[in-house]
C-alpha cells in the first residue's frame, strides 16, 4: 500500500504541501499571459489531478533503491517517469482545455502561446522535487523496520538465553539432592526412601508448571517448601526457616525457580557444615512499584570448600539481568558469619 494513503498524518502534510505547489502554478500560467480567470478555472481541476498523479513516483523511488541501484540506472527512471506523468498530465490538459474552449468565456484559452510546454515542464519539475520526499519516506521505514528486526531478534536471544539458564536449575538441583540421597542410604534408608519421595512431589511441581516463563511469588514459596521438605529430611532440626513476607509481594509474577536456588545455596555452603545447624531467613516487601527479596544465611567462615561451581548465585543473577536488563538488582555481601543475597525488581503482577 500506498505510504501516503496509508498514513493519514502524512497524506494531510502531502495536501498542504500542494498549496504552494499550486501558488507557484498559478504564477508560470500567469506569466504566460493567463488572465486570474484562465489560470483559475485550469488550476481549480488540473491541480488536484496533478496532486493524485505525483503520488505514482513512490513506485519508481521503491524501485531504485539510493543504496542498491546505481546512478544511472536512478536517472533514466526518474526521468522516463516524469515524461510519462507530465506529458499524461499534458493531454488531460489539453482535453479541458478543449472543453472549456466550447464556451465563448474561454475560447482564446488553447491559443496562448507555449501553454502545454509550460505544463509539462512544471510537471516534470514537480516530479523531481516530490522524489526526493519518497526516498526520505523510504529511508525512515528502512530505518523503523531494521530497528524491529533488530528488537524482535533481541528479544529471541533473550528468551532462548532464559530457557538455557533456566534448563540449568533442574539437572543442578537433582544432583545435590540425589547425593543426598546417596549419603544417607548407607546409614538411614529409610530416611532416603522419604527424601526420595519428597524429590519425586518436588518435581512433580515443577513439572506441572510446563513452559510458564513467570509465576507469582506465593508459587515460588511452595516450590521452596517443597524443596525444604526434600531438605529437611536429611538435617532435620539443624534446618530452620524464617519467612517474612507482605501480602503485595505474595501477588507479584517473578521468573520461576528464581528464589529456590538461593535457598539451595543457604543449605549447601552454610547449613550443611554447621554441626549445631543453620538458620535461613526470607524476606519480601513490594509496593506499587518495587520488588524487593532477601535471603540471609548463617554459615562457617572458616570453611573452606574443595570446589566452587557457583551455578546457582551465577545463574540466578544471569537471568535477572537478562529478563530485567537495567530495572533488576542482584546484590550478595558477607558479613562475619552471614551472607545476604539482596534482589530487586519491579513490582510486576499478572493480568489474570
Amino acid at each position: 500500500m500506498h505510504p501516503l494513503v496509508s498514513r493519514p498524518r502524512q497524506l494531510v502534510l502531502y495536501i498542504v504541501l500542494w498549496v504552494p505547489l499550486t501558488a507557484m502554478l498559478v504564477y508560470l500560467l500567469r506569466a504566460a499571459g493567463l488572465n486570474p480567470d484562465e489560470a483559475g478555472i485550469l488550476l481549480c481541476v488540473l491541480a488536484p489531478i496533478y496532486a493524485v498523479m505525483c503520488l505514482v513516483a513512490w513506485y519508481p523511488c521503491r524501485a531504485t533503491p539510493l543504496k542498491t541501484s546505481g546512478v544511472s540506472r536512478i536517472i533514466v527512471t526518474h526521468l522516463v517517469a516524469a515524461v510519462l506523468i507530465a506529458g499524461a498530465w499534458m493531454l488531460l490538459a489539453m482535453g479541458y482545455v478543449s472543453l472549456l474552449s466550447l464556451t465563448q468565456s474561454f475560447q482564446s484559452l488553447g491559443r496562448h502561446a507555449n501553454l502545454y510546454k509550460l505544463i509539462f515542464g512544471s510537471g516534470a519539475l514537480i516530479y523531481a522535487l516530490w522524489v526526493p520526499s519518497y526516498y526520505v519516506i523510504l529511508t525512515l521505514d528502512a530505518s523503523a523496520q531494521a530497528e524491529q528486526r533488530l528488537s524482535e531478534t533481541r528479544v529471541l536471544a533473550r528468551d532462548a538465553e532464559l530457557r538455557a539458564l533456566k534448563a540449568q536449575i533442574n539437572p543442578h538441583f537433582i544432583f545435590n539432592s540425589l547425593h543426598s540421597i546417596s549419603a544417607l542410604t548407607s546409614i538411614d534408608p529409610a530416611r532416603a526412601r522419604d527424601m526420595c519421595i519428597s524429590l519425586a512431589d518436588f518435581l512433580r511441581t515443577t513439572l506441572g508448571m510446563g513452559e510458564k516463563t513467570l509465576i507469582a511469588l506465593n508459587e515460588e514459596l511452595d516450590l521452596i517448601h517443597r524443596y525444604l521438605a526434600v531438605e529437611k529430611v536429611r538435617f532435620g532440626a539443624r534446618l530452620c526457616m524464617e519467612e517474612q513476607v507482605n501480602e503485595d509481594a505474595l501477588t507479584c509474577i517473578i521468573p520461576p525457580l528464581l528464589l529456590q536456588p538461593l535457598v539451595e545455596n543457604a543449605i549447601v555452603h552454610g547449613v550443611a557444615h554447621l554441626p549445631e545447624g543453620g538458620y535461613i531467613k526470607l524476606h519480601a516487601n513490594a509496593d506499587s512499584e518495587r520488588l524487593v527479596i532477601a535471603v540471609e544465611n548463617n554459615f562457617d567462615p572458616d570453611y573452606r570448600p574443595k570446589r566452587r561451581s557457583g551455578i546457582g548465585l551465577a545463574n540466578v543473577r544471569e537471568r535477572i539481568e537478562t529478563r530485567y536488563g537495567k530495572s533488576g538488582s542482584f546484590a550478595a555481601t558477607t558479613d562475619g558469619d552471614k551472607f545476604r543475597v539482596a534482589i530487586s525488581l519491579p513490582a510486576e503482577r499478572s493480568a489474570a
